[in-house]
């Protein structure tokens, strides 16, 4: 007894899930984590953008960083200057001229040592070449658009837009589609910022009168702090560490127990700030982000191992926040729009009314034609049925899935299985009947004997949802989504709710079935 309560619990909880979405009014009356489905672009309308990852400009950026790095490993005091000349960076190859033969293999060594794998390091004479090979050129790409994708979530989540989808395409492009948005100019503006992020040195030797006036001195600039844009910071222009090569940022708590930000450079980014915060112990560095200061450090002690730490007074939320714009606030290369289109919200409107009447016809049908074949077990498929649909759509909304034309699809091809699995035991109960097996044995056979085959069919879907789900992309990923959950909620319903509901009715007694006619 305890069973069939808990299978009926559960199928009420099902169909309450789905109130919020028939009834949009009662949502102030439930709790919030019960909402309506989410609507995709094809039903609600909104704005799409595609956008391509500026690599060729990434590039450029990557190899003035290389530049950099081959010149400072070259003149590094303490390991011992090795004299070159005609240092240049063409399309990304850095060549230059050892001066000394005897110095070429000690170039490369030190070159290898320093830049590590990332970068070939070959010669021909007294001429050392160095750049990225074909493998790191791929990682950087991925890589590029695995965080611009990230930054692009983060900013757009920034509009309260519902359910943005946001998806790579074609190796290098990334498809933003926003549901409710009918505005995609102030989309451009946000996802366009680069937001490139730099480390720089604090001037302290600007006195209060030139920060008053505005004049900054040269080779300084006077920044505003984010979260007080009337408060100006003097910051040297050279850029001390590239925030590209940070590589992660998580809030955390120091030996006081007060909440910081914790960062972790790369290999090069690791170079560089060893040295900053070695050779500027005591003095102020500022993290700069689309021009404006995020925060002002003192620089405590040397920092060699690429791990540091940010301390100011940071509430906790604060210090989340900031490590969220520090792991991913600046995009690695730019994005540009290279295709924009506006789905108007009455087409959607239009599919939704003509997607009620369809479904609601075809439910008719079906309501009728089960109820015509099998009786009254016909109905008790139909309530089924019904609950079947209900839980559905309440088990997509709490998930947060979002319905899309090809989603309705997938429900409707979801319904078409459960009746198939609905009519597969009533079938098998007729023919036990019909060999005179007694009507309550002839139930539990009909089910029992008939599980095999509904899991068999509805088994080999979900397998096949997983599959497009998994390498699908936009719509048939919504398609897989609602597919999979259909199956489930239809074996549940089909094989168990089911079978509970026959049970109530049958009572325990033998009565007759008025589907089973003798041949």
């Amino acid at each position: 007894m305890l069973k069939k309560l808990a299978i009926v619990f559960v199928a009420v909880f099902g169909v309450l899930l789905a109130v919020p979405t028939m009834f949009p009014g009662t949502t102030r009356f439930l709790p919030s984590w019960m909402h309506p489905i989410n609507l995709g672009l094809d039903l609600k309308g909104g704005a799409q953008l595609l956008l391509e990852v500026d690599t060729d400009q990434m590039f450029v950026d990557k190899s003035v960083q290389l530049y950099d790095e081959v010149r400072s490993a070259l003149v590094d005091r303490s390991r011992g200057i090795i004299r070159f000349s005609n240092l240049r960076n063409a399309d990304g190859v850095i060549t230059l001229n050892v001066r000394d033969a005897d110095d070429v293999s000690r170039a490369k060594g030190r070159l290898k040592s320093v830049l590590g794998t990332a970068v070939d390091v070959s010669s021909s004479g007294n001429v050392v070449r160095i750049a990225y090979t074909e493998k790191q050129k791929q990682e950087m790409i991925n890589d590029a658009l695995a965080r611009s994708i990230e930054i692009v979530r983060r900013r757009i989540d920034a509009l309260g837009t519902k359910e943005p989808s946001i998806q790579s395409q074609g190796g290098k492009y990334i498809l933003v589609q926003l549901p409710g948005v009918d505005n995609p100019e102030r989309i451009k503006e946000l996802i366009g910022q680069t937001a490139k992020m730099t480390f720089h040195l604090v001037n302290e030797n600007v006195s209060p009168e030139q920060l008053a006036s505005g004049h900054a001195p040269s080779g300084t600039m006077f920044l505003p702090y984010m979260e007080n844009p009337s408060q100006m910071v003097p910051v040297y222009s050279r850029v001390e560490v590239s925030g590209e090569s940070l590589k992660d940022s998580q809030a955390d708590f120091d030996q006081n127990n007060m909440p910081v930000v914790t960062t972790v450079f790369d290999a090069s980014g690791a170079r560089r700030f060893a040295k900053l915060t070695t050779e500027h112990v005591n003095e102020r560095f500022a993290i700069v982000l689309d021009g404006r200061v995020l925060s002002a450090p003192n620089i405590r002690e040397p920092i060699p191992g690429g791990r540091g730490q940010i301390s100011g007074g940071f509430t906790l939320q604060g210090a989340k926040d900031l490590a969220v714009l520090l792991r991913s606030g600046a995009l690695p290369a730019p994005l540009v729009v290279i295709e924009e289109r506006t789905v108007g919200a009455g087409l959607g409107a239009d599919t939704i009314a003509s997607g009620k009447i369809g479904s609601a016809v075809g439910v008719m049908f079906i309501v009728l034609f089960m109820i015509m074949v099998y009786g009254i077990f016909g109905f008790i498929a139909d309530v089924v049925l019904l609950v079947n649909l209900a839980m559905i759509v309440g088990v997509s909304a709490l998930f947060g899935a979002t319905l899309t034309l090809p989603g309705i699809a997938g429900i409707v091809l979801t319904l078409g299985m459960a009746v198939d699995a609905n009519i597969l035991p009533y079938e098998r109960i007729r023919d036990e009947v019909r060999a005179g097996v007694p009507t309550l044995r002839a139930v539990d056979m009909g089910f029992d004997r008939s599980v095999k085959t509904v899991m068999d069919g509805n088994l080999t879907n979900l397998i096949c949802s997983l599959i497009l789900f998994e390498f699908g992309a936009g719509p048939i990923r919504g398609f897989a989504v609602t597919l999979s959950i259909g199956v489930i909620t239809t074996l549940f319903t089909c094989l168990m709710l089911s079978r509970v509901l026959i049970d109530w009715y049958m009572h325990g007694k033998n009565k007759k079935i008025g589907f089973v006619r003798n041949k």
